[in-house]
């Protein structure tokens, strides 16, 4: 059976799959409309990364992993996968295949591809970027699916942002596309680890709420999940805390909107757990501050922690399947 090779690295843990191709789908842009998308998973795992002993084993332990799903296939279904996409974290060059530098890694200028195109015996290698691929399988297959342009952003222990356009999503000239959590929303406030001030993930990412909670009630312990319970009891400081959080997220998607305009507007990560806690507020605040520009639909994201490998399936079928009038799409 023909099938890709799934890898989504993070920070301590790597989920994988072995991913097989459906009946042909719509897709939209120049990625080939008559083609497959891989959405049947045939083989799922997982497997720390090992980055207590250091970046060099973080490498080893996703080429050994990457290579034990190559024997898997192999045993299973008669064949060896065809392609092979990773999603990882930090700043990737996906043109050349690089991961460029990742702090919760420590590595920096890791030639990913070509280190895994060796291991696997020549198979073609997409590397992407985490969030951009999560966002290309929330765009393709999850909440964004039928929308020609759409701006994922995931709510985790940072804030980054995908932008879907025609079934691909948008690195940029440097692959930096997206960083919608360094949006400046609050001039001179609380520094970033980036070096600016005041930056939308100090304000509004679950790390940020979570810290805000634990604050203001006293217990070092309690979380975002925990101040988002706390709102919907009725507690008068934690709903002091997330208004404070949905405000300032709202500031900065209208900043992206404007000059975005997506159709579809996707949240996900752990503050989107929350449901209509998040969604109905946040969408109450967006529109209060839109003027002229067209309100999306907000909507929260459908594949949770499967859109990275999902997205990695995406990048490693696109590679069999992209047309070769759109080369660069293989790398977004």
């Amino acid at each position: 059976m023909k099938h890709v090779i799934a890898l989504d690295v993070g920070g301590t843990g790597m989920k994988a799959a072995l991913v097989g191709a459906d009946d042909a789908q719509p897709s939209a842009g120049r990625i080939d409309q008559r083609q497959p998308q891989p959405t049947t998973v045939l083989h799922q795992a997982r497997r720390a990364t090992g980055r207590e002993r250091g970046p060099d084993a973080v490498v080893e332990s996703i080429l050994g992993f990457a290579a034990d799903l190559r024997a898997h296939g192999e045993r299973h279904f008669g064949e060896p996968a065809s392609a092979v996409g990773v999603a990882v974290p930090g700043i990737v060059d996906a043109e050349r295949g690089i991961a460029v530098y990742a702090a919760n890694l420590g590595w920096r200028d890791v030639p990913l591809r070509d280190l895994l195109g060796e291991r696997l015996y020549g198979v073609p290698v997409a590397l992407g970027h985490d969030v951009r691929t999560g966002g290309l399988a929330e765009g393709r297959l999850g909440a964004g699916r039928g929308a020609d342009r759409f701006l994922f952003v995931p709510l985790g222990t940072g804030i980054a942002g995908a932008i879907g356009i025609d079934g691909r999503v948008e690195a940029g000239a440097h692959g930096f596309a997206g960083e919608i959590g360094h949006i400046v929303v609050r001039p001179g406030g609380t520094p970033c680890p980036c070096g600016q001030r005041g930056c939308l993930e100090r304000f509004a990412s679950a790390s940020a709420v979570s810290a805000a909670w634990a604050e203001a009630s006293g217990d070092p312990q309690a979380d975002a999940a925990d101040c988002a319970k706390a709102v919907q009891s009725g507690d008068r400081r934690a709903a002091a805390v997330w208004q404070e959080a949905v405000d300032a997220l709202a500031d900065g998607l209208v900043t992206a909107l404007t000059l975005l305009d997506p159709r579809t507007l996707i949240i996900g990560g752990g503050l989107a757990e929350a449901g209509e806690t998040l969604f109905t507020p946040l969408r109450a605040a967006v529109e209060r501050r839109v003027t002229f520009q067209k309100l999306p639909t907000i909507v929260p994201a459908a594949l949770g922690d499967t859109a990275g490998c999902l997205g990695a399936g995406l990048l490693a079928w696109d590679l069999l399947s992209t047309t070769p009038t759109a080369p660069s799409e293989v790398t977004t």
